[in-house]
């Protein structure tokens, strides 16, 4: 189907200010069963106290120190760094890079949460370890991670979940993630044609795909900010919609997290919505495969 002819019900990256756009999608695609995911639909978000135990926070915490320290992967299109100091600040398609962590993402207690609540067989639409280094590490600024999903990736409805599962203590001052509770609800067009390879500055600080100080400042008002806090193994899933962001690390305690965004096989990318041509592969999957049919091969071969 031509781009011109698709019905787009989150028209976004426009010349003009538009109305914000109540979804009519649901949140919950499936039947929520596990207790931790009882207040997703409402909240758009739920937290999982536990997910690693201490001894595989310390053996995840050592498998991406390896990479940020890999002289291999110098000058890697997947190895986004700080724009000022030049330290690696992620690293995308991790699950590629490390077999422990490609292990992880296929276990119940993981892909398991995802299904739970798209409702449906999910793949892997993108993976990446984030840093956030003490005295140096930037935030991430109010976003939906859903409007670049569409404008950018092609990804049709915010029927998405991202998994951030932290290695890291995340304490309210160290830069730990900001959320909007509810604002999932609430799709928030925004202003700006998107540049032909955009994500090369996204990545390290966006311009485009960006809501105004308003359309904050009226969220905020509606639905308040509650902050994501707790122990290193803890973990945080939420929706692509979810207005959310992190301020600077100006203390000694770094952050970091391993973050996995899972698509409900239903909701496959197209061509973007709102973008020249579609990003890199590393960014955003296009092999659309289960994640459990990846499990099953590996223990075939």
């Amino acid at each position: 189907m031509p781009v011109s002819d698709r019905l787009d019900r989150y028209p976004t990256r426009l010349a003009e200010p538009a109305p914000h756009v109540e979804r009519t999608d649901p949140t919950v695609w499936g039947r929520v069963t596990s207790p931790e995911l009882a207040g997703f639909d409402a909240n758009g978000f739920a937290t999982i106290p536990a997910l690693l135990s201490p001894e595989e926070v310390a053996a995840f915490g050592a498998e991406i120190g390896h990479l940020a320290a890999d002289p291999l992967l110098y000058g890697d299109e997947r190895v986004i760094t700080e724009p000022g100091s030049g330290q690696v600040r992620s690293v995308f398609q991790v699950h590629q890079l490390s077999k422990p962590i490609a292990g992880l993402l296929a276990e119940s207690r993981v892909v398991g949460l995802a299904e739970e609540i798209l409702g449906s067989a999910v793949y892997l639409h993108q993976s990446r370890v984030n840093y956030m280094p003490g005295f140096g590490g930037n935030g991430f600024g109010w976003h939906s991670d859903f409007e670049t999903w569409h404008a950018e990736d092609g990804m049709p409805a915010p029927r998405a979940v991202s998994l951030s599962i932290a290695l890291t203590d995340n304490f309210p001052f160290n830069g730990s993630l900001m959320v909007m509770p509810g604002s999932h609800r609430t799709f928030v067009p925004c202003l700006g044609e998107t540049p032909d390879g955009h994500y090369r500055e996204s990545l390290k600080q966006q311009r485009f795909g960006v809501p105004t100080t308003d359309d904050i400042t009226f969220l905020a008002a509606r639905y308040g900010i509650t902050q994501f806090t707790g122990k290193a193994g803890s973990a945080l899933l939420f929706d692509s919609n979810v207005m959310h962001g992190s301020s600077n690390n100006i203390t000694p305690y770094p952050r970091s997290n391993i973050f996995l965004v899972f698509n409900s096989v239903e909701n496959a990318l197209a061509e973007p919505f709102a973008a020249p041509r579609p990003r890199p592969r590393h960014i955003a999957a296009r092999d659309f495969t289960p994640v459990r049919e990846y499990a099953l091969a590996d223990q075939v071969r």
